[in-house]
Parts: structure tokens; sequence; C-alpha cells
């Protein structure tokens, strides 16, 4: 019989470990910011795909963003999924005074996107919006709730203070991410059709590892 490692921790500082051997030299072909290792690393962990060292992308602010957004009291993290808000170390979180919001099974975002022909996830990042203009948001699903996001961006009604948009899939995931891309928003995406609410949790946990308990600060 096949002996396994039962030790939870002794499995991920093992999966750890086989990571930074595969993506080592992929990581010192780009010049990443030093906090993007971990956050790389922790993607890969979760998706088992090394291709995410090349397809990763950090705005030039994105990490200067996330620490003051992270460690300031009172942060709200605003998500297009319950999986990513099931999803996120809400001890981290919450021991910087963070919290999580996601309205995209809420009774009157339904109603809203029924009557105006719109999908959920826009409505709900309409509400949020009026609700936390400056939040980090974290779209890991709908290329919709992205494209929405950045058209209330552009119009000055959200200010987001890091916007993680990573949405899987063929329609409208990629030029979603491309547009964020031309934005002046600080940014973490994936470029091209990969991500996911697993990848949006990840980046987000890799986050408040770093800056919640002040080891990026």
């Amino acid at each position: 019989m096949y002996k396994f490692i039962t030790d939870p921790r002794q499995i991920e500082k093992k999966s750890m470990e086989i990571i930074k051997e595969i993506i080592g030299g992929m990581l010192g072909e780009r010049a990443f910011p030093p906090e993007a290792e971990a956050v790389i690393k922790r993607i890969v962990h979760t998706t088992a795909d090394p291709a995410y060292v090349s397809a990763t992308y950090f705005s030039p602010e994105a990490f200067t963003a996330a620490r003051a957004a992270i460690q300031q009291q009172g942060c709200r993290i605003v998500c297009d999924t319950r999986m990513i808000e099931a999803g996120i170390n809400k001890a981290l979180l919450t021991s910087c005074g963070g919290e999580i919001a996601c309205f995209v099974d809420d009774g009157e975002v339904a109603a809203q996107a029924a009557a105006e022909g719109i999908t959920r996830s826009m409505a709900a990042m309409r509400r949020a919006v009026r609700l936390f203009p400056e939040g980090i948001y974290v779209i890991g699903n709908a290329p919709t709730a992205l494209f929405e996001l950045l058209r209330l961006a552009e119009g000055d009604l959200a200010h987001p203070a890091l916007v993680i948009g990573v949405p899987v899939g063929f329609v409208g995931a990629a030029e979603s991410k491309e547009a964020l891309l031309q934005t002046k928003l600080p940014a973490i995406t994936v470029q091209g059709h990969r991500g996911g609410s697993t990848v949006a949790v990840a980046i987000v946990n890799a986050l408040l590892k770093l800056y919640a308990q002040g080891e990026g600060a």
C-alpha cells in the first residue's frame, strides 16, 4: 500500500518544496516584486498548474495598494461568488478588522437583474459599489462582473483599492481581464481563459498572510 503523509503541515511544506523546484527557473525569467512569488506559489499550489507563472500579472501598485487596504481597519472585501467568500481565511481577515460582502444571491439584486435584462453579477456589482466604492474587489467567476466594475470605475462611481480580476471561461473572460489591464487600477489578474474562484481565493489568502500578519510590512 502507498505510504502517504498525514500531517497537514508537512503536506503543505512538501508541496511548497516541490512547487519551488518546479517554478524556480520560471520565476527568475520575470522581474517580479518579492511578494509576487508568495502569491504565485499559492496559485500553483491550488491549481497544480505552473503555467500561472507566466500568465499572472501584477500592476506596479498592486502590492502597495493591497498592504494599505488590508492593514486599514475595516477593510472590506467584495467578491462575486459565495465560493470565494467561503474560501477566504476568516481568521486572518478578522485579525485586521476586515469583512466580506457578496450580493450575488440577494433578492433585490436578482429582481434588478431580471427587470433590466442583465446578469445578477452585474447587478451585484452596482449594489456593492454603492455601499463600498473603495473596497477590495475580488472577481473569480463572472466576466460581466468585472466589465461592470470597470464601467463604474470609469464613470467615477467606484474607486476600488485593489481589483483581483480572475474570471474564468471562454466567453468574455480573457477580454474582461484585458480591459482591466488597460486601466490604471491597482490589479492582479491572470491573462487568458484561466482563473476561477479557487484562484481568486488563493490570491486573497496569500495577500492576507503577507499583510494581515505584518510579514510584508
